[in-house]
């Protein structure tokens, strides 16, 4: 059974950082990449940031490239989502998610959620 937990969400202000794990339980040899995404209130779920556990690959969403870094510990099992000068607008609940396939930007492509972490930036 397959599980993941984020936790280290909060408030913080404008400008701030904040650096959510997610923990892993169940990984298998047959999953690849992890990946985060969020969810603003009225908005779509949208991805934000990806990698293979596998490689040193990374992929980010535009608006977060440059101020977020995705990275993994695989001698815990946990993924992060470093997330340095924060912007009201990068408010939303923040998911991570695995996949047995490819990493994508899709969330159709993942099989496994987590139940989120919320994150508010005052102004």
């Amino acid at each position: 059974q397959v599980q993941l937990v984020e936790s280290g969400g909060g408030l913080v202000q404008a400008g701030g950082s904040l650096r959510p794990p997610c923990a892993t339980s169940g990984r298998t040899f047959s999953t690849r990449g992890m990946g985060w995404f969020r969810q603003a209130p009225g908005k779509e779920r949208e991805f934000v940031a990806a990698f293979n556990w596998s490689g040193a690959n990374t992929y980010y969403a535009d608006s977060v490239k440059g101020r977020f870094t995705i990275s993994g510990d695989n001698a815990k099992n946990t993924v992060y989502l470093q997330m340095n000068s924060l912007r009201p607008e990068d408010a939303a609940v923040y998911y991570c998610a695995q996949t047995s396939g490819g990493v994508s930007y899709r969330n159709t492509a993942y099989d496994y959620w987590g139940q989120g972490t919320q994150v508010t930036v005052s102004s």
